[in-house]
């Protein structure tokens, strides 16, 4: 488990809501992570500029690593099957186009719009949460 506390959480709430703002008040886009990254890798069409949506999620990478050069670097260990790690960032990508967003696009952004759509989403993806952590910890897989 990491080592997080309330603060941390925050702040990095904090960031993610003055990004997903600034690119909103800033282009009049949402930053749904998903659709920004299909739109880099051309795999969808929108009117997002490819240079804005490149930015977005180059960032992402350099964010992270300024935070780790600020704080160090953050232990993490996945003990589990590597297949399944991958069958599950395959699903997960499925999803989000499936249902036209991500947990960043629908939980974020969508929500703090009344998007009825994001609520639908953003249920759908907590309850797929709870139910795999469930699975997971009664040794289903």
């Amino acid at each position: 488990m990491l080592n997080t506390s309330y603060l941390h959480g925050l702040v990095g709430g904090l960031m993610i809501g003055t990004a997903a703002v600034t690119l909103l008040l800033g282009v009049g886009r949402i930053a749904g992570v998903s659709g920004l990254m299909a739109r880099v890798f051309r795999l969808a069409s929108d009117d997002t500029p490819w240079s804005i949506a490149a930015t977005f999620v180059i960032g992402l990478p350099i964010g992270a690593a300024a935070i780790a050069a600020v704080r160090g670097p953050t232990e993490s260990h996945y003990t589990g099957k590597i297949w399944l790690l991958i069958i599950s960032g395959l699903l997960v990508g499925v999803g989000t186009r499936l249902s036209g967003g991500c947990t960043s696009g629908h939980g974020v952004c969508g929500l703090s719009r009344l998007s009825p759509r994001s609520v639908v989403a953003t249920v759908a993806f907590i309850a797929a949460g709870a139910i795999t952590v469930a699975v997971l910890n009664a040794g289903g897989i």
